[in-house]
């Protein structure tokens, strides 16, 4: 777990990066995927609102959709993640970042889950 991040309880994570908000999704959730084989990310000055599908993820299990922690607009995306998914597994929190997002209304960061909120609740979804 990333303690510098925020979460979803749609299990993206989100941390700060000076006024940009990085995401990617938890480490419970890639547990739960299992291998992810592909992700199909947006592009670069897509806007999104809070809620919104913004990237679908691909893996031998299942196809799960990534939803925006945040609404802004993708100022980046992680294009290594397209021949190497498997970062998404080996590494959620590091390599396997999704995209950067310039947020349009930063106080959604602060209504994601610390980390120890997030524990908590995905403690719940494991019994």
């Amino acid at each position: 777990m990333d303690k510098d991040a925020r979460y979803a309880k749609t299990h993206e994570w989100a941390r700060k990066e000076g006024d940009l908000i990085v995401v990617g999704v938890s480490d419970f959730a890639q547990s739960l995927l299992k291998d992810v084989v592909y992700v199909e990310l947006p592009t670069e000055g897509t806007v999104f609102q809070k809620g919104d599908k913004a990237a679908d993820i691909e893996s031998v299990k299942a196809v799960e959709e990534l939803k925006a922690p945040v609404s802004g607009e993708v100022v980046a995306v992680n294009n290594a993640l397209e021949d190497s998914a498997e970062a998404i597994n080996e590494d959620p929190y590091g390599e396997g970042w999704f995209m950067k997002i310039k947020p349009s209304k930063i106080e959604e960061f602060d209504e994601l889950l610390s980390p120890e909120e997030y524990e908590k609740y995905v403690a719940t979804l494991e019994h």
